[in-house]
């Protein structure tokens, strides 16, 4: 570990607001209960594991022993979570047509893959028309819309992946709307039936190959994601015997100008899945608003870890996650801790462990898909993930930057304490949709999640970037992820202290957190501003 990890929690800055947010993080019992939930007879907290009813039995008693109401649907401190997992019964069939030409079979994982990821586990479609929409986005923020007014009822839609280059959609940080889900949304939102991405590359491209590689693996569906009948990919090759010609449309994908047509030809297709499921919780505690308590503040943190692999090199098989997220989870239990000792905000604050993050933040998006308070009067959610592990930072980096008013109400925070917000720094790690913010952000819902800074106070920005790379390349998913005594956790306290001040704060105002202009998730919050009236 590199020499700036000073020795000891001892050292630990204890900071201490004003008489009406007065809090006392400290770093030396944030160590402890790391300790105690990142242990070995943990087993790495994998979901559906006796390792989840330990963390979460842990983490009821205690909220039991501050005094904190369930906030769990029904009173109760854990929300039900079934995941479904798909696993391919068969192969999948695909056969196209055109009006002046026969049309083919094509083969399964040379030319195309399928699955049927829906509820049913199961899915058809007969002589369907087929659209190519481009992009597949519709960014009215952006004045772009690669669907016009073409109607896609009940249409297999192509469209290609990622999305344009350019500072329009951000530069180098992604958007939402490069992402597969983004485009299943768009697609099912508009009535189409299933979406094929075209793979720019023939059958032995690495990147078809990529493709095919994960086609046969068992999936788990994600809770509330497009309920289309069937999605999958078709290769540069398969995509221009339809008639769409990547090579000579690419150029016009990217002016702006380019609309959706409607293809000469028809799909005929199925694919079926068997299905298992993995039962897991949330689980949930509350302090409640004394004079709006249908408002709600979240803070979240995934409790689970990637469990035990016997096949994993080396003599240690325990993924201990005591960084990645027994970190995060003790961090939001403390926050719960200070909160439940100030005197009672005016809105609700609601205390989320959520399941399932490590295996693509599932117990969010349940939650989100069934939230247990509405979300449209959810005032924002804060996440916490992985502390930072270092002595003070001049910066507090949130994944995001740029998208949403918190940031800004933080900056306001972290300016009284000689510190500023930045953005992570790291654009190629996609680490905005990593998180249990993003199901929150993607349904509207200001979001916010703090990073680990690097500006060190001592040493400056070199030194903590160097550090915080040998820490995050040693240890990020893998055994070594264990505690230490020799955790320096002053800026998990400096960051906590931060988050605190920026919760009361919500909690006792009357304004709500604004996505800006340029924000992919403004028009989403959009539909239901009448319940914030």
């Amino acid at each position: 570990m590199h020499h700036r990890f000073i020795r000891g929690v001892a050292a630990a800055l204890l900071l201490v607001a004003g008489a009406v947010s007065a809090q006392d993080f400290s770093a030396q019992r944030l160590s402890d209960e790391i300790r105690i939930i990142s242990a070995d007879d943990f087993q790495g907290r994998y979901p559906g594991t006796e390792g989840e009813k330990k963390t979460l039995d842990w983490l009821q008693a205690q909220y039991e022993a501050m005094g904190m109401e369930p906030g769990g649907p029904d009173g109760q401190w854990l929300q039900i979570i079934d995941l479904k997992r798909l696993t391919p019964k068969g192969l999948p069939t695909l056969t196209w047509s055109g009006a002046t030409s026969q049309g083919r079979a094509l083969i399964a994982g040379t030319d195309f893959t399928l699955r049927a990821m829906n509820d049913a586990a199961a899915g058809e479609v007969a002589n369907a028309p087929v659209v190519f929409a481009g992009y597949g986005i519709h960014a009215p923020e952006r004045g772009w819309d690669d669907y016009g007014d073409l109607d896609v009822t009940g249409a297999v839609v192509l469209v290609v992946a990622g999305e344009p280059d350019g500072e329009l959609f951000n530069g180098p940080y992604a958007t939402n709307y490069q992402s597969a889900a983004y485009k299943a949304d768009e697609a099912e939102r508009r009535g189409a039936v299933a979406v094929l991405t075209i793979i720019d590359g023939d059958a032995g491209a690495s990147a078809w190959r990529r493709e095919t590689g994960g086609a046969t693996r068992t999936r788990t569906l994600t809770p509330g994601s497009a309920e289309l009948t069937l999605s999958g990919a078709v290769n540069r090759d398969a995509a221009a015997e339809m008639g769409v010609d990547l090579a000579t449309l690419k150029p016009r994908l990217q002016t702006g100008d380019f609309r959706a047509f409607l293809l000469d030809v028809r799909i005929t297709a199925a694919a079926e899945e068997t299905v298992e499921i993995l039962r897991t919780h949330n689980l949930l505690a509350r302090i409640t608003g004394s004079e709006r308590p249908n408002e709600v503040i979240i803070y979240s943190a995934h409790w689970d870890h990637v469990g035990v692999n016997e096949n994993t090199a080396g003599d240690d098989k325990i993924f201990n996650g005591a960084w990645d997220n027994a970190s995060g989870t003790i961090g939001v239990v403390e926050m719960a801790r200070q909160l439940k000792a100030a005197p009672t905000p005016k809105r609700s604050i609601v205390f989320a462990h959520m399941a399932a993050e490590e295996m693509g933040l599932l117990g969010a998006y349940a939650y989100v898909a069934d939230p247990v308070y509405p979300l449209e009067t959810t005032v924002a959610d804060i996440n916490i993930d992985m502390l930072p592990l270092s002595g003070p930072t001049k910066d507090v980096p949130i994944f995001g930057k740029g998208q949403n008013s918190l940031e800004d109400d933080l900056q306001a925070l972290a300016e009284k304490e000689g510190r500023y917000v930045s953005d992570d720094g790291q654009p190629e790690q996609n680490f905005y949709y990593r998180s249990d913010h993003f199901p929150f952000a993607r349904a509207g819902v200001p979001a916010l999640m703090p990073w680990h800074g690097v500006d060190w106070v001592e040493g400056g920005r070199e030194a903590g970037l160097a550090a915080w790379k040998a820490k995050f390349g040693a240890d990020y998913h893998r055994p070594s992820d264990e505690w230490s005594a020799d955790w320096d956790l002053r800026s998990a306290v400096e960051n906590l202290t931060l988050l605190y001040r920026l919760g009361l704060e919500l909690a006792n105002g009357d304004g709500w957190p604004t996505w800006k202009p340029t924000s992919e998730f403004g028009q989403v919050r959009d539909r239901s501003a009448a319940a914030r009236q």
